[in-house]
């Protein structure tokens, strides 16, 4: 079944868990598309996970497009929620809309992702207004990192705590469809969610969302730094890919790859005829 802004909502409405996993290329788009996730962010996290980056400051447009489009070309029925970088939206209303219209037009995206609360309202309201729909994220705001000291718990303290629920309705108010609560305590995401009438996406913020987010390399343990906290790793991916890797370097200086199975033959006639 097709996923739309409509249908999302409605799995708020009725109290259905929404699911979503990052995607950044087109085999692992279609892998998770065939899974029947709900939707796909194709994430400036790309910037680290794909790229090699630090963090995700140095993803640029052209970057967003370019694997958004990739992953489009592997999702059927998924919402297919593209990142705005930094700096694509926050130096005006203009850009912002000009910048998710070419990841509407261009990436072939259903909507898109942008950091902030309050400070973007009107970037969001703009970019609704265009007729493209906006998932707002709040809390932790990875390409706000080094004005937020690193990446860190948000709304701890009892003023940040209010600020992110002023931010969670300045983005509903806005027109955003959903809203990513990023390392939130869960009670304080369990307050935002019970008080807003879009759905709510969590990625750290506890169980009370209304739906989940995890970048698939994270999940699918691809990487042997620390993972966050908040990852639960569903597979070890990275190790068996590691072992097939090594069993492949192990059987072709062996000779043992390829085998006969794996090789094409000729007719006599013909071999003979190249003696």
């Amino acid at each position: 079944m097709k996923n739309t802004v409509v249908s999302i909502q409605n799995q708020k409405d009725t109290h259905e868990k929404i699911t979503m996993l990052t995607a950044y290329d087109y085999s692992m788009a279609k892998l998770i598309d065939n899974a029947g996730v709900n939707m796909i962010l194709v994430g400036d996290s790309l910037g680290m996970v794909m790229l090699g980056y630090k963090d995700t400051l140095s993803v640029t447009m052209n970057d967003m497009i370019h694997h958004t489009k990739a992953v489009a070309r592997g999702t059927t029925d998924a919402l297919i929620v593209g990142d705005m970088p930094f700096m694509s939206y926050q130096t005006s209303i203009y850009d912002a809309v000009c910048n998710a219209g070419r990841l509407i037009q261009e990436g072939n995206a259903h909507a898109v992702k942008l950091e902030g609360g309050t400070i973007v309202k009107e970037q969001i309201r703009a970019i609704v207004n265009a007729s493209i729909p906006v998932v707002g994220h709040i809390g932790l705001t990875p390409q706000s990192v080094n004005a937020l000291g690193g990446f860190k718990v948000q709304g701890k303290d009892i003023k940040a705590a209010q600020k992110l629920i002023e931010d969670a309705h300045a983005v509903e108010e806005a027109g955003a469809f959903a809203v990513v609560l990023e390392c939130v305590p869960a009670p304080l995401a369990k307050q935002i969610t019970d008080e807003l009438s879009i759905p709510t996406i969590g990625i750290g913020a506890g169980a009370h969302c209304d739906g989940q987010v995890l970048v698939y390399q994270d999940m699918l343990n691809m990487f042997s730094n620390n993972s966050p906290k908040f990852v639960k790793q569903f597979a070890d991916v990275g190790e068996m890919m590691t072992q097939a890797f090594q069993s492949y370097i192990t059987e072709v200086q062996q000779g043992i790859f390829p085998s006969e199975a794996y090789s094409f033959r000729m007719p006599e006639e013909i071999k003979n005829k190249l003696a």
